[in-house]
């Protein structure tokens, strides 16, 4: 799974896929995806055929944000140097559970498009959706029996786990037990709206609270998975800095 967990290495590091490294800081990255992983993943948040640029004057492997339109990397004034160290560490990790609670909690990964075609999509949850499906095709799963599935925010379940904040984790899995689940669909596709809509309950308390009813909203108008699941962790990190002030 450390392969999996580095095989985009190359759009860290500013690299053209066709002349990427094969080693970084002595561990091997950009390695190939089994089980069609990688291109399954893609197509939850990219269209397919020749991509074309969609934001002029954006040809950049930072993510442009989907809360305030900005790049991230401009926005928080992030140093070329503290995002070198940070994607050392992030690429080198050994040991595979701690490679995905370290994907999961990641900050530098989230400054990356996974398509500076798509600059609204994040190289983060690309990797994490990557992964679970690697995990579930490797356990006999089709993509088909998948169903993304609502925990508990301290229930991990490592590679399946795609997305984690304070009020609840997400996994992509088959079995969701007594948990809240909605299937993925019959193949791989930008469904990320239908899914949210599908889940059979509210995982925010929205009645009296304006900001939920505005993050449900949105969260059921985006198509792509990448995007809505950085825009799920952007808001959520805006509201409770919005709120301490």
């Amino acid at each position: 799974m450390l392969e999996i967990y580095r095989h985009d290495a190359h759009k860290l590091t500013g690299q053209p896929h066709a002349h990427a490294d094969e080693t970084f800081a002595g561990v091997p990255v950009n390695q190939s995806v089994p089980h069609g992983a990688d291109g399954d993943a893609a197509r939850m948040s990219r269209p397919s055929g020749t991509p074309e640029p969609t934001v002029a004057n954006h040809m950049s492997p930072h993510r442009l944000s989907l809360l305030t339109g900005e790049s991230v990397v401009a926005s928080n004034e992030v140093s070329d140097r503290d995002i070198t160290r940070a994607v050392r560490e992030l690429l080198t990790e050994t040991d595979p559970k701690t490679m995905h609670t370290a994907w999961l909690a990641s900050d530098v990964a989230a400054l990356f498009n996974e398509s500076m075609y798509y600059p609204y999509t994040s190289l983060k949850y690309h990797t994490l959706l990557v992964a679970a499906l690697v995990d579930n095709y490797r356990g006999g799963h089709e993509f088909g029996e998948l169903r993304l599935i609502v925990d508990q925010p301290d229930e991990i379940v490592p590679h399946r786990t795609i997305f984690r904040i304070e009020q609840f984790a997400l996994r992509l899995d088959t079995d969701p037990g007594s948990q809240p689940a909605a299937h993925l669909g019959a193949r791989p596709w930008r469904s990320w709206a239908k899914t949210w809509t599908s889940l059979p309950s509210h995982l925010f308390t929205i009645s009296d609270d304006r900001y939920s009813m505005v993050l449900d909203a949105n969260l059921r108008r985006i198509r792509e998975w990448s995007t809505a699941l950085q825009y799920l962790e952007d808001f959520t990190a805006w509201r409770r800095q919005r709120t301490k002030g």
